[in-house]
């Protein structure tokens, strides 16, 4: 599954600030690279959020997920930097359980 992450540059404190994640629904971006998809999408689900949506840039992630995880998150297909930031968590807590 291939999730994007998404920040918007600060300028100011010369770093990123993560706005949030979408995830990819379709297997085939049609045509588009990961980048030019995601930053397209993002621009249109987070640019009322900033001045200049240019401003808006993505990095695709591939995850590793069980089907139900993997069902969840497709039907929210867009979350919040605190909603990110609460996956992000989970999935490193399932990792630290998961026997070797």
């Amino acid at each position: 599954m291939i999730v994007y992450v998404v920040f918007c540059k600060d300028y100011e404190h010369k770093r990123g600030e993560l706005m949030g994640m979408l995830v990819e629904r379709r297997k085939d971006t049609r045509g588009e690279t990961q980048w030019g998809s995601g930053a397209k999408w993002a621009r249109q689900a987070f640019g009322h959020l900033v001045k200049d949506t240019k401003d808006i840039y993505v990095f695709p992630k591939e995850l590793e997920m069980t089907s139900d995880d993997e069902r969840i998150l497709v039907e929210k297909g867009v979350f919040s930097k605190e909603e990110f930031l609460e996956v992000q968590r989970r999935i490193g807590q399932e990792m630290k359980t998961e026997p070797e």
